[in-house]
């Protein structure tokens, strides 16, 4: 087993047995706030272009349509009451540390693309980002989030593939906890 997934494994249990109350507040705060479902399930592109459901809380309303969220028209009208400050927070990915535990993520690699964003999908293909084991965040995030344009993000993450390392994966995951903390790269 190599030291990225004894890490993740290692991390994510440890992440889900300290952040349970969390998680459980949080799902009793999304259950009361909105019809539907807790947790939302999307099909992503996981490594090698497998299919994984990757899990969230939902933070958009039940009639919205399955596409990137920058895609969608008028995106703050399908958010729900709680929506934007999970989102804004981030912490609508926290149960994605189950992903992580069960091997379908990396707590660093690629954000993982939809089923349906055809455009980033072949471009990572091209130059082999698809062999990565998409991740909670990566060097993408740290370096704009929503706010970078597919090529650009591509680039950072050819960056992050050809200079992988136990303290390169250290340094992202210590940028995102900035970014999260100072709410900096989120447009939505």
């Amino acid at each position: 087993m190599s030291y990225k997934k004894c890490f993740d494994c290692s991390m994510a249990m440890t992440a889900i047995l300290l952040f349970l109350p969390i998680l459980l507040a949080l799902s009793l705060a999304v259950g009361l706030t909105s019809r539907g479902g807790i947790f939302y399930c999307s099909s992503r592109i996981g490594k090698n272009g497998k299919l994984f459901k990757m899990v969230k809380f939902r933070t958009m309303k039940q009639d919205t349509p399955v596409l990137a969220t920058h895609l969608l028209t008028d995106s703050p009208r399908y958010l729900t009451p709680i929506g934007s400050i999970l989102r804004k927070s981030s912490l609508d990915e926290l149960p994605q540390l189950w992903n992580i535990l069960i091997g379908d993520m990396s707590f660093v690699g690629p954000r993982p693309a939809l089923f349906n964003q055809d455009d980033l999908i072949s471009l990572r293909t091209h130059y082999g980002v698809d062999k990565l084991v998409p991740g909670l965040t990566g060097w993408a995030q740290v370096n704009g989030r929503d706010e970078i344009s597919i090529p650009i993000k591509v680039k950072y993450e050819v960056e992050y593939l050809e200079n992988q390392s136990f303290w390169f994966d250290v340094r992202i995951l210590c940028l995102t906890l900035l970014k999260v903390v100072r709410r900096t790269g989120v447009s939505h």
